[in-house]
């Protein structure tokens, strides 16, 4: 029974709802460029532990056969303290909107992300006129700590991510006493910790390589389908003044 006749489902617009098909997925063609991935970190130290992480992140994904660029933070102004034509703010959008997977990399200051980090998250526009930046592309986190190993920067970007419509992947990585997994180069050590940054970026790759044909279709909201029915219906139905 269709939503339209069901009886159960009175709330219903049937014009605008949808039934989830494999055929939905099955008829969209594959690209063949490499992945598009974005790295953030969240230090502007000279020898910034999260963008040793991000270089080495970045390493591998270049490896693993992606197109990568990080983005450098250094002169990015504070949310509203600049207008969102400040040079940094349009290269960290426009990067944003090249960009089909992303890493956010950031320390753990005083048991939460720095706030650098947060403040190149929130430049980011959850929408900019019919485009969202960030909808439906893939999301990887890591985090660096002074001391013991906590996850409490990866789990506050999880919720961020999350908030900005990401496809956060399942795992993540956290790297305890940063200052001892890397070498006089700034290159991360042999360690377990440098294991899990490798099936992070790995799994980022399987993810993005999985997803990124199929934005369109897994963004698709009954919500949004009837938000945008309603206004052309207003612009079209409106009176000319």
């Amino acid at each position: 029974m269709s939503a339209g006749t069901d009886p159960t489902l009175p709330q219903l617009d049937a014009a605008l709802f949808k039934i989830p098909a494999v055929a939905d997925f099955s008829a969209i063609g594959r690209a063949s460029h490499a992945p598009r991935i974005l790295l953030l970190y969240g230090s502007l130290r000279e020898r910034s532990y999260s963008k040793l992480c991000a270089l080495e992140a970045q390493r591998l994904l270049q490896a693993m056969g992606a197109e990568t660029r990080i983005f450098n933070p250094s002169g990015l102004p504070l949310v509203d303290d600049a207008p969102d034509s400040h040079p940094k703010v349009q290269e960290l959008r426009e990067l944003a909107l090249w960009a089909e997977g992303m890493v956010w990399s950031s320390p753990e200051r005083h048991g939460a992300m720095t706030g650098l980090m947060k403040t190149q998250i929130d430049w980011i526009p959850l929408s900019a006129g019919a485009v969202r930046p960030t909808q439906g592309k893939t999301l990887a986190l890591l985090q660096v700590s002074g001391g013991s190993q906590s996850f409490n920067a990866v789990n506050q970007m999880r919720v961020l991510g999350r908030w900005m419509r990401m496809l956060t992947i399942p795992n993540q990585s956290s790297v305890a006493k940063a200052f001892l997994e890397f070498d006089d180069a700034g290159r991360m050590k042999p360690s377990s910790y440098y294991d899990r940054i490798v099936d992070v970026m790995e799994e980022l790759m399987k993810f993005t390589l999985l997803t990124r044909d199929f934005n369109g279709v897994l963004t698709d909201r009954y919500s949004e389908r009837k938000e945008s029915a309603e206004a052309l219906s207003k612009r079209v139905n409106q009176r000319s003044l």
